[in-house]
């Protein structure tokens, strides 16, 4: 087996080590080199193994490490094909100009630094017999995991059969690798991605967006499980909160976390900031003082990385069940390797700019001197195909545990009410009845802000604030499930992580956008998942906007913002919900539906204020299930009133108040989701779409004269619920105009035109009426801007 695998000449003796195994693996293999530290460690590693009855003797562990080394090497060899060829070779023989590609795409340096550290993550499952969950935060580095896979026979099944491992299947490969061609259903035709996709084996994220998986990592796995966490050091400067981490993990409720940055001080054209303070001795200082343990590895070596696993976990678990046993021992250290290494390492260009990206340049197909540099670092990666098919068959893995498809959130009939209440306390009390029937999920709560002033007082007492020092007599503990940092990436991580849990996020909505680009990752990866016939079994996930802008005016203009449920309208609707409850029945009701869904962000926007009840239970459910509700009239009527949001209803109400004293014939439609009244986008979004029979009934042909009065931007309502608007002369919408300041909610309404009054003027000058027929004097006075603003806001009815 070893002349298999090595493909050399037995070496002298090196020192610290044993056995012909032993030494053939710390001969190195390829660009692969064992330092003595490294050779150290795996004679440590090989010893424990064997004492715990793990393998049989040492000799087999340096036999999966050669393969680690052999497959290593093959797997950077396919990567920078994947870069620049379009033809694969597995006899080594040097490429033609005319097989290499015209223009070469790929996160080449950062792929190739990945591949000892993914490959380090299947040897030491093999080592093991244990299977470990993997993330990538920095997931354009998608090709080292991609060869990597296909080399182990590790891929999805469909993969494997696309791409035969021999010369035809692996030009294939490489040349599907940013292949841009689009079919004609509008889709990428390959299914290799620029980032993790959903066709790569063991993904939940695509670490498209850098940061985010360092803010996820820790609140991802459930005690027994295991996850690699493979981290970046210039995505660690890019978002803030990844230092939290051991602030979180608790050995309770949580799997073992193994955290491995990839230092390689480099980001796109110019060093970290972490390699301009320092490199990583000071960065192993600062994670010191963020409560972790660091240490730094070799990260050009994959046993390195093995035996840096190894020990990650034992020593968490470890200090998991010191911190438990004593009661008081969090934050434990968290151990966090550091590998350091050159970006690009193996291939010439290694450590320069130009390795973010291209090392060699981008004209290989023309350029001779660029060719012989490719075919000079291929040589010094090249395995034999005999050699790595060997050297992948040791890498057997262990299967993953079996898990539930979908979670399932067991239901419980709400409290539905009857009288004045603030929605927010009515989905408290709702959310805490659910925590308690649904004790086998684990529940995190994200809060940036302050849930006792948002109403959400019992979920609070309930599950308290997770802290390391519980302060007393604060709704504090070490257990605590709220997540809260003043950082609102942080916490709605907490919860995209907890993919089998029970999760609830509660925000300002003004600074609730900060937390868009994390749940678009979220949406993105969903849709896909759906569209490759395996779709997200993750609840959904309510993301509550509360002390919302016309709620808010206390506090300036920076909190009058309605821009997250703005955005969120425009994804795909049926991973995206922005729903618009009105009263406390209507909220309860979005909340159960949202956690009856699966693999779909909820956007709940909720007052806090105390709200009269406007529906019934059934009411309640009906506009949910339909999208929107009509409160008051007749729906063929001429005039319609449509309202989006609690404070608009009122408005529309007492418009419809003065309408009706006047014996005006009219109606009023609670619209709770404009998303679904859209011109869907393709056929899965058109699945989510309000029903035709519902648009037919509430929104008929023959009203002549609509006006929506929308919590968001008009124009936002307007171009989203495209298919309320039957045109400029029949159709307007008042909503948020960017007006506000120092003001309470009547005066937010009336700053931003939203009023009762303004709808009506509004419906008049589309109806051909005179405004002065429903409103007085002094009224159009106050709404044309030269009358008191109280004689609107004080008196709406005559």
């Amino acid at each position: 087996m070893t002349t298999q695998l090595g493909g050399m000449e037995h070496p002298a003796a090196i020192p610290g080590t044993s056995g012909e195994e032993a030494q053939y693996w710390a001969a190195g293999c390829g660009v692969i080199t064992h330092s003595p530290e490294t050779v150290e460690q795996v004679a440590a590693l090989a010893d424990i193994l064997v004492r715990e009855g793990v393998i049989a003797e040492a000799a087999d562990c340096y036999r999966v490490l050669r393969a680690l080394d052999v497959i290593t090497n093959s797997a950077m060899w396919l990567v920078v094909h994947m870069t620049y060829a379009r033809q694969i070779r597995l006899d080594g023989t040097p490429l033609n100009s005319s097989d290499f590609k015209v223009d070469p795409q790929g996160h080449t340096g950062g792929s190739l630094n990945m591949v000892p550290a993914y490959a380090a993550l299947l040897a030491l499952n093999t080592l093991t017999g244990t299977h470990r969950d993997w993330l990538m935060g920095q997931g354009h580095c998608v090709a080292a995991i991609d060869a990597l896979q296909l080399l182990t026979g590790t891929a999805l099944p469909a993969r494997r059969r696309a791409y035969p491992l021999n010369d035809d299947g692996l030009s294939q490969f490489v040349s599907d690798f940013y292949r841009y061609q689009i079919g004609p259903d509008g889709r990428p035709l390959s299914p290799l991605g620029s980032h993790v996709n959903v066709h790569t084996a063991g993904a939940r994220m695509e670490g498209g967006y850098l940061g985010f998986g360092g803010l996820q990592y820790v609140h991802q796995p459930l005690p027994g499980e295991r996850l690699v966490a493979f981290l970046s050091d210039g995505a660690f400067e890019e978002q803030r909160g990844s230092d939290w981490a051991a602030r979180w993990w608790r050995a309770r409720d949580s799997g073992l976390v193994s955290p491995v940055m990839i230092a390689n001080g480099r980001r796109i054209d110019q060093r970290t900031t972490t390699e301009q303070q320092g490199g990583v001795t000071w960065l192993s200082q600062h994670l010191r003082h963020q409560g972790f343990a660091p240490f730094i590895i070799d990260g050009k070596d994959p046993a390195a990385f093995v035996c840096a696993i190894f020990r990650m976990e034992r020593e968490l678990e470890a200090l998991g069940e010191q911190a438990e046993r004593s009661g008081n021992g969090y934050p434990v250290a968290m151990p966090y390797c550091i590998a350091s290494t050159i970006k690009g390492f193996g291939f010439p260009g290694a450590g320069t700019n130009a390795a973010h990206g291209l090392p060699l340049g981008a004209d290989l197909h023309h350029s001779t001197e660029a060719q012989t540099f490719f075919h000079k670092g291929a040589a010094a990666l090249y395995q034999p195909e005999a050699i790595w098919k060997a050297a992948a068959a040791e890498l057997i893995q262990p299967k993953a545990p079996r898990r539930p498809a979908e979670v399932t959130v067991q239901r419980h009939e709400p409290h539905w009410c009857d009288h004045p209440l603030s929605p927010m306390a009515a989905l408290d009390r709702y959310f805490t009845d659910l925590v308690e029937v649904n004790p086998h999920l684990r529940v995190r709560i994200g809060n940036p802000d302050e849930l006792s002033s948002n109403r959400m007082n019992q979920t609070l007492d309930l599950l308290q604030h997770r802290v390391t020092e519980p302060e007393p007599g604060a709704p504090e503990s070490l257990y605590g499930g709220v997540i809260t940092a003043l950082n609102e990436e942080a916490v709605v991580s907490a919860c995209l992580a907890n993919q089998r849990g029970l999760n609830l996020v509660v925000s300002y909505e003004a600074f609730a956008v900060k937390m868009l680009g994390a749940l678009r990752q979220a949406m993105i990866f969903a849709r896909h998942q759906k569209e490759a016939g395996e779709p997200a079994g993750w609840a959904g996930l309510p993301v509550i906007s509360t002390s919302h802008v016309w709620e808010n005016g206390k506090n300036e203009q920076s909190h009058q913002d309605p821009v997250l449920g703005e955005a969120l309208l425009g994804e795909m609707s049926d991973v995206s919900r922005v729903v618009f409850p009105v009263d406390a029945n209507s909220a309860i009701a979005c909340l159960q539906a949202c956690y009856g869904d699966l693999g779909v962000i909820w956007n709940l926007v909720v007052p806090k204020s105390v709200m009269p009840v406007q529906l019934t239970s059934s009411q309640a459910l009906k506009l949910v299930n339909d999208g929107a509700i009509c409160v008051r009239g007749h729906c063929g009527a001429a005039l319609q009133l449509v309202a989006c949001g609690a404070f608009q209803l009122q408005q529309a109400l007492l418009a419809s108040d003065r309408l009706r004293s006047l014996g005006v014939s009219h109606s009023v439609i609670c619209l709770l989701e404009p998303g679904r009244f859209r011109v869907p986008r393709d056929q899965t979004e058109a699945h989510a779409m309000a029903s035709d029979e519902v648009i037919s009934l509430l929104f008929p042909p023959q009203v002549r004269t609509r006006v929506l009065l929308t919590h968001t931007r008009p124009e936002v309502l307007l171009a989203h619920a495209r298919r309320l608007d039957s045109g400029p002369a029949h159709c307007s919408a008042l909503g948020y105009r960017n007006q506000g300041g120092t003001l309470d909610s009547e005066g937010m309404l009336f700053a931003n035109g939203c009023t009762w009054a303004h709808a009506l003027k509004e419906l008049a000058r589309l109806s051909g009426q005179s405004a002065s027929d429903w409103l007085s004097q002094e009224e159009l006075d106050a709404i044309s801007g030269h009358g008191d603003p109280y004689v609107v806001i004080r008196a709406p009815v005559r």
